[in-house]
């Protein structure tokens, strides 16, 4: 099966923060385009210290469907999960929602700490997050 390509979101509200497992799904997932609960389990739990059960996967990737973070689609008796959003899109869209979130919070606070963190940086760097704060 081809991986499918995630879809572009307009600006809605910001895709939810993931929990533990959710991360570590969605990085397999990420990495595949689309799979199944099984192919997520048995990827996952190859490399796990202690595996998980099948329905702890499924419930997981349930739970990011009903979230919006992933589509579902079914082929015969089996549910095929791919990302709604690629991973790139995923963390622009959730560091927006925590810089917005900081800034309504603490206000100009916030903004002095941002302001110092870019000032610590060496030019180079401060010149890239420069051009990518401009493509934003």
């Amino acid at each position: 099966m081809a991986p499918r390509k995630p879809k572009k979101r307009s600006r809605q509200a910001p895709p939810p923060h993931l929990h533990e497992l959710e991360s570590e799904v969605m990085e397999e997932i990420w990495s595949v385009g689309e799979a199944s609960v099984r192919s997520v389990m048995e990827a996952l739990n190859e490399r796990a210290q202690k595996p998980r059960a099948y329905t702890t996967y499924m419930t997981i990737m349930a739970r990011l469907h009903h979230k919006g973070v992933l589509d579902r689609r079914r082929e015969g008796k089996t549910d095929i999960y791919a990302p709604v959003l690629d991973r790139d899109d995923y963390m622009t869209a959730r560091a927006r929602a925590e810089v917005e979130g900081l800034v309504a919070e603490y206000g100009d606070v916030a903004l002095s700490h941002f302001a110092q963190q870019m000032a610590q940086l060496d030019p180079e760097r401060r010149r890239a997050l420069q051009r990518l704060a401009r493509r934003s």
